[in-house]
């Protein structure tokens, strides 16, 4: 089978516009999760990371002055653009253009509007974003819940290992919106203080914004990561709740590894879902345990970024490339107590580490699930 890479990565969230800001701003033990209170998004105040809109809107207009995008293109744009120009990779029928997301620009249906119909829909997103750097090749949407950032690496590997593409760019990114805040809070989800993933006081999951990008590429040229295994299993439990025993996730899992060919014991670091729900978190750990990766350090991102719904995954994947790079593990943000039924290696601190190998799990509504296995790639000193 082909080799697969991730060669470039960038993100853009509430902690900074590119890789570096956000490790620099974890490391200090920086939140993007703050009290807002928009009247616009919800009657009472909230917890969420949301992106400064004038700060988006100046970083746009250095690469762009066209007023036709939306907030959620404007982010997507952002992401990609400077990883398309590192590149320098021809924008050809063999690169692929992947879009992920959850909620798309769903925000465009506050304006009752043909147009504005039109704007919402997942395709039109996809097109807008592509247009603007010029892609041939028709873009490819994943939209799968809060998997669908970590399934569209999937998605990539499996392309390019088919010999369909050489390369893939991936874009992933949602909003934080009147609908995604009251469709959380209606299912009593969302957590009156910033949320604690995995700790004995969570009171549910803190909402955020980002955009995520990543180059999959057949080529090891300056490759950050090898992806070596990827698996997606649906445990078709309930529409909201993950299976209890973890089925889901435990087979995606124990197929990643098993395509990866490695055992448990070479995963050096899990960056999990960790959504701090008491069935999310729960099912997570008692499917680790069920592997045998209860010991494995572990953390969840989401005390720095809220859950960033279908940018998640790729957002996180970014940022354990980073912490792989540097053999650091990053704190798991919020954590004090486990608040767990069986035994999890929460992060409580940052600390050096030595990182080869690495598992990204992610699950969502519906009963999805996705495990992607990642090598770090050691290059050499000539």
């Amino acid at each position: 089978m082909k080799e697969v890479f991730i060669t470039e990565t960038n993100c853009i969230t509430p902690l900074g516009f590119d890789v570096k800001s956000n490790t620099e701003a974890i490391l200090r033990g920086d939140s993007g999760i703050q009290l807002h209170e928009d009247l616009s998004l919800m009657p009472m105040p909230f917890y969420a990371s949301v992106i400064n809109t004038e700060k988006l809107n100046r970083a746009f207009e250095k690469i762009s002055t066209d007023k036709k995008y939306s907030r959620l293109e404007k982010m997507m744009i952002l992401a990609l653009e400077p990883i398309i120009k590192n590149s320098g990779i021809e924008l050809n029928s063999k690169t692929a253009f992947i879009l992920s997301t959850t909620k798309g620009n769903v925000t465009a249906l506050k304006e009752d509007s043909e147009e504005s119909f039109n704007n919402a829909h997942l395709d039109v997103l996809a097109k807008n974003v592509s247009d603007f750097f010029g892609f041939q090749t028709q873009p490819i949407v994943v939209s799968n819940a809060c998997v669908s950032g970590i399934l569209a690496v999937s998605v990539a590997k499996r392309l390019i290992q088919s010999e369909l593409y050489d390369n893939a760019f991936v874009i992933a990114g949602d909003e934080v919106s009147e609908f995604v805040l009251s469709g959380f809070n209606a299912f009593q989800a969302m957590s009156d203080l910033p949320c604690k993933p995995y700790s004995k006081n969570r009171t549910g999951v803190s909402l955020g914004e980002a955009t995520a990008a990543v180059l999959v590429s057949a080529a090891a040229t300056n490759a950050k990561v090898k992806v070596i295994g990827d698996s997606s299993i649906n445990d078709a439990n309930h529409i909201s709740g993950p299976s209890r025993t973890g089925e889901g996730l435990y087979r995606s899992i124990q197929n990643a590894l098993k395509e990866a060919q490695i055992e448990v014991d070479k995963i050096d670091y899990i960056s999990a879902h960790g959504t701090a729900t008491p069935f999310n978190d729960e099912m997570e750990a008692i499917a680790l345990n069920r592997l045998g990766l209860q010991n494995v350090p572990i953390n969840s991102l989401k005390g720095f970024y809220g859950h960033t719904l279908g940018a998640s995954g790729l957002l996180e994947t970014v940022i354990s490339i980073e912490s792989a790079n540097q053999n650091l593990l990053f704190e798991s943000k919020g954590f004090d107590e486990i608040g767990v039924s069986e035994t999890i290696n929460v992060i409580d601190k940052n600390e050096e580490r030595n990182i080869d190998y690495f598992l990204k799990t992610a699950s969502g509504f519906g009963g999805c699930n996705t495990a992607v296995v990642f090598e770090k790639v050691k290059h050499e000193l000539h």
